[in-house]
């Protein structure tokens, strides 16, 4: 099960990714993904297709999303996976959430626009197929298109942070309330990046132990923003706090993101994945990937 080749972060052009869910699972597919999910930023309008390209292509599919939520001051992303989409709790708590940001994304504009930088809302707006959905990385997009910075990481540099010109803090979902819409729906959690979060230890001590108290089952180990020193921390942490260790990319767009759709590292041996919640349906379908110690032969893969 550690040598599965999952990938259970990504978004699409349902939230700010560059790619829509069908082009994203072919993606999925070339990278050699085995089990699959589509995490868009407090949106589940990309499920139905990105589960439909999964099963054409033979991709092991788990519904996804990523809920924003507000702890100790700051953003914090939780992961919802094996939810019923449709379930009423979920659907409306995300609609909230998606309402909240189209006032702070129209104040982000306005912020740049006192900075020397006028149209920011309305170009931001332009490039999310979802307006419902402006984010900081529209807002990023758009400062490079017009030659403002010249990088994405750049505009994280100078602009949309804490102190810096069109930062707007929002107020998102309580812990427990976001973990309630995804338990209740039939789904599990998982604390996203931990390594982002600009937390003193005690700070993230209460994080863990305020999510394990609400039913939380695991933390993102391996992802595309943790280097090798995080990778060992967290896995650590997933032992001290009896949780599940998951594994993403965080896959926005092809010319942004560090690390493409199923090259990931795999997770630590000490750590159990949290895909084991879906082992009875994964069993047998997936083999270790060829080379992998413990793999089959790729005459005798079970397909």
């Amino acid at each position: 099960m550690h040598l599965l080749n999952a990938d259970l972060h990504c978004h699409s052009t349902a939230s700010d990714g560059s790619l829509s869910p069908a082009a994203l699972a072919q993606r999925a597919h070339e990278g050699g993904v085995q089990l699959w999910s589509l995490t868009d930023h407090d949106e589940i309008a990309g499920q139905g297709e990105a589960r439909a390209a999964a099963e054409a292509l033979g991709i092991a599919y788990v519904s996804g999303v990523e809920i924003s939520v507000s702890f100790a001051g700051e953003t914090v992303h939780i992961l919802g996976f094996g939810f019923d989409p449709d379930e009423p709790a979920l659907v409306a708590g995300l609609a909230n959430l998606r309402a909240g940001r189209i006032t702070r994304a129209q104040e982000m504009g306005e912020s740049l626009a006192k900075a020397g930088i006028p149209g920011a809302y309305e170009g931001a707006l332009a490039l999310a197929p979802n307006p419902e959905l402006v984010s900081r990385t529209h807002f990023a997009r758009f400062l490079v298109e017009h030659g403002h910075c010249g990088s994405v990481h750049e505009v994280f540099g100078r602009f949309l942070k804490e102190g810096k010109p069109g930062f707007v803090p929002h107020r998102w979902a309580g812990l427990g309330e976001a973990l309630r819409w995804v338990h209740g729906a039939g789904g599990v959690t998982a604390i996203a990046h931990p390594a982002r979060y600009r937390f003193t230890p005690t700070v993230e001590f209460a994080l863990f132990s305020e999510f394990q108290a609400h039913g939380g089952r695991g933390v993102e180990v391996t992802c595309g923003s943790h280097f090798p020193d995080e990778v060992a921390r967290y896995a650590d942490m997933a032992l001290e706090f009896d949780l599940l260790a998951s594994r993403g990319s965080d896959f926005h767009a092809p010319d942004e993101s560090r690390v493409p759709l199923g090259t990931l590292p795999d997770l630590p041996g000490k750590v159990e994945p949290l895909w084991s919640v879906w082992a009875d349906t994964l069993s047998g379908r997936h083999p270790p990937r060829a080379g992998q110690p413990g793999a089959l032969a790729a005459d005798t893969a079970v397909s």
